[in-house]
């Protein structure tokens, strides 16, 4: 990566403006300073205390090299959707039914291979952001580099990253409009399934989802849904517990024979760019099997309306947090 000196950077060493201004931890600076061409300025090695000067091109070998790349995941052209990429980072618009990282059995059949396969060109390394379960589609966050590997992480950590589900249920929740608190732990006889716990058992985290109800049919509610924090299975648990387990969830509901998966889609994030700042927005279209159990005029009306039901719930997130 390349970076033009201009007057408001000069006058700053080159540790000032990793670390202060572009977010650099100090172990990402020590390995540039000991990677050969790790830090160069107008093509020449200079430690981090040089003082940079208007016109200097300052060179930080940000780039993954073949040493950095993991055997296990091998590239395999697969069909993925791209909601969103750069240098940085790529969003995928993930189908159902496709694992995000190989494991026992889904070795090349996952979000890693297909990746891997787009940027074969070149070295890849594998950074998911957030995760999907395998059965759940919809957008999904990968970092290209390691600083936007870094600055995302903080980002999702300090709850700059938003994120809002459609779900359908199989029945109605007591309240068209609700927040859900409870805490959740792993089950003791799997090391998948999660369950609902007492608050004071010490291994359990609290967990907090936020819902709206957007539309109704005779037989499905669907909701709009954010998981303020991030626990495993935190949407599939919460709406189970209820009583309104999501359409298709055969760990926490029951079979469906028009949908062979949970129905469950992550539609919607907005982050601030790993390099910019700049807020990025990205919406997912509802697949078509999820359109198939609710009808393509409940399905269209919902794509319409959803900027401000999501609005509506982004707002109602912020009114809980500041009480």
């Amino acid at each position: 990566m390349d970076i033009l000196i201009d007057k408001n950077i000069s006058g700053k060493n080159i540790k000032q403006l990793l670390i202060g201004e572009m977010g650099y931890s100090s172990r990402m600076l020590k390995r540039l300073k000991f990677s050969p061409g790790g830090i160069l300025v107008n093509g020449q090695f200079k430690t981090v205390r040089y003082e940079l000067k208007e016109g200097d091109i300052l060179s930080i070998a940000c780039e993954d090299t073949e040493e950095d790349t993991s055997p296990y995941i091998v590239p395999v052209e697969l069909e993925i959707g791209i909601a969103y990429e750069d240098e940085h980072m790529t969003i995928a618009d993930k189908p159902h039914s496709m694992p995000a990282h190989p494991s026992l059995g889904h070795r090349d059949d996952t979000v890693a291979n297909a990746l891997a396969y787009r940027y074969s060109q070149k070295p890849y390394v594998f950074r998911p952001v957030n995760r999907l379960d395998r059965d759940t589609s919809g957008l999904m966050i990968t970092a290209n580099t390691r600083l936007a590997a870094f600055k995302l992480y903080q980002n999702m950590i300090n709850g700059e990253i938003k994120k809002a589900y459609i779900a359908i249920l199989d029945n109605t929740p007591p309240k068209d409009i609700d927040i859900l608190v409870s805490y959740m732990g792993r089950c003791e006889d799997s090391i998948v399934k999660r369950k609902i716990c007492d608050e004071n058992d010490s291994a359990a985290k609290i967990a907090v989802t936020a819902y709206r109800t957007i539309a109704k049919t005779d037989k499905y509610t669907v909701v709009l849904a954010s998981p303020v924090t991030g626990r495993t299975h935190q949407l599939r648990l919460h709406f189970s517990s209820v009583g309104c387990a999501v359409t298709g969830d055969t760990m926490y509901g029951k079979e469906n024979e028009q949908i062979c998966r949970h129905a469950l889609h992550a539609a919607y994030t907005a982050l601030p760019h790993p390099q910019t700042n700049e807020i990025i927005t990205l919406y997912s279209p509802l697949p078509e099997d999820m359109v198939s159990l609710i009808g393509e005029d409940i399905a269209s009306e919902i794509t319409c309306t959803l900027p401000e039901h999501i609005e509506q719930l982004m707002k109602q997130i912020e009114n809980y947090e500041k009480i």
